[in-house]
């Protein structure tokens, strides 16, 4: 299974040393089936349906896509940098669609570390309480597929997953566990999704945007650097002027 890669996850970063999953052999095997039935199938095929690759094919986009396609198509794994960036996140936009298909994008946040990656192909987080319409939840019943939106404004990183969502109620030890600590917030059900694909886009036309929390740091560390430059300054000043007054009484 092909890896989409640190670079193009996160393309202003450093690539670090990632170790390389195992093959998902559903995905491969999916493949060989499409051979013998006369119909490939991908797990990008979530979002590149027939009318989608009409379309990349009517404006040339299609003959690199199939590259992609044939080359191990998109993940269905979470890898460590991906959960690393999911642990980082402060925000999400959760899409769901009830049964006739009317889209509803609901937004999600928290403290980092409110989205909680329980295993490879498993999320989940505590479903804070809101404006109580319930339409989510609602969407979610009569139609589990679901997409999470990830955006960091800040490194300028996007990231779609596709897969089904469920709305777990009544288990307190699981809202306890996926709680954030000392987050004044009430929970009282949790959101648990399975990816079935993920894909990243590149940082174009992203506004670059930073946490209140992250400029009141920077800001803090300026101030304190101008208060020592001030310092340093004063001290010069006042050892020139005894320099001088000294110079003068001779």
């Amino acid at each position: 299974m092909r890896r989409l890669g640190y670079a193009r996850l996160f393309p202003e970063a450093e690539k670090p040393k990632i170790e390389r999953l195992p093959l998902d052999f559903r995905g491969w095997w999916g493949a060989v089936a499409g051979l013998i039935f006369g119909r490939m199938t991908y797990s990008s095929d979530v979002a590149f349906t027939p009318s989608v690759k009409e379309i990349q094919a009517r404006k040339g986009s299609r003959r690199a896509y199939a590259r992609m396609e044939e080359s191990g198509s998109w993940d269905t794994r979470i890898p460590p940098d991906l959960a690393e960036f999911i642990g980082q996140q402060r925000s999400v936009f959760l899409a769901t669609a009830n049964r006739e298909g009317q889209p509803y994008v609901q937004h999600r946040g928290g403290p980092p570390g409110f989205i909680h990656v329980l295993d490879d192909q498993t999320l989940a987080f505590a479903d804070f309480a809101g404006n109580r319409q319930y339409i989510t939840m609602g969407n979610l019943s009569e139609n589990p597929k679901a997409q999470l939106f990830l955006i960091d404004y800040a490194t300028r990183r996007r990231v779609k997953i596709w897969g089904e969502a469920r709305v777990v109620e009544g288990d307190d030890a699981l809202v306890a566990k996926l709680m954030p600590a000392h987050y004044r917030a009430k929970a009282d059900q949790v959101l648990v999704f399975t990816v079935t694909a993920w894909d990243s886009n590149c940082p174009q036309h992203i506004p670059r945007r930073f946490e209140e929390e992250d400029v009141r740091t920077l800001l803090g560390e300026r101030d304190q650097r101008i208060a020592e430059l001030e310092s340093e300054l004063a001290a010069l000043k006042a050892r020139l002027a005894s320099g001088e007054g000294a110079a003068r009484s001779r």
